[in-house]
C-alpha cells in the first residue's frame, strides 16, 4: 500500500490502497454468498467446510496487508513523534491476532 496518514484515529488512504481493499472485500463477499448458496442447495459438509476456510484464509490475508500498512507507515510514524503508546496498541493487536 502506498500511503497511510493514521490521524486522530483516522487513516487516509490512497485511491489505489481503497480499490485494492475493495476488490478484495468484493470477492470475500461472493465467496459468502457462496457459501449462503451452498447451505441452501443441501451441498455436502464437507464441501461447505472447505469454503469456509477459503473465505478464512482471504480474510486474514487482507488483515495481514492491512496490519502490514499499519505498521510501516502509522505506527512508524508515530514512534518517530516520540507516541510510545502505539507500541501498546500493536501488542493489543497481535493478542486479538492470536486468539
Amino acid at each position: 500500500m502506498d500511503e497511510c496518514k493514521c490521524r486522530h484515529r483516522k487513516t487516509h488512504r490512497g485511491e489505489k490502497d481503497i480499490e485494492l481493499i475493495n476488490n478484495r472485500l468484493n470477492r470475500i463477499d461472493g465467496q459468502i454468498k457462496g457459501i449462503k448458496k451452498m447451505i441452501n442447495q443441501d451441498v455436502y459438509c464437507n464441501d461447505v467446510l472447505i469454503q469456509l476456510a477459503s473465505v478464512e484464509k482471504a480474510i486474514r490475508s487482507l488483515s495481514n496487508i492491512i496490519l502490514e500498512d499499519h505498521l510501516y507507515s502509522c505506527i512508524n510514524d508515530d514512534l518517530e513523534n516520540g507516541n510510545l503508546e502505539s507500541i501498546d496498541e500493536i501488542v493489543s493487536l497481535f493478542k486479538r491476532f492470536n486468539k
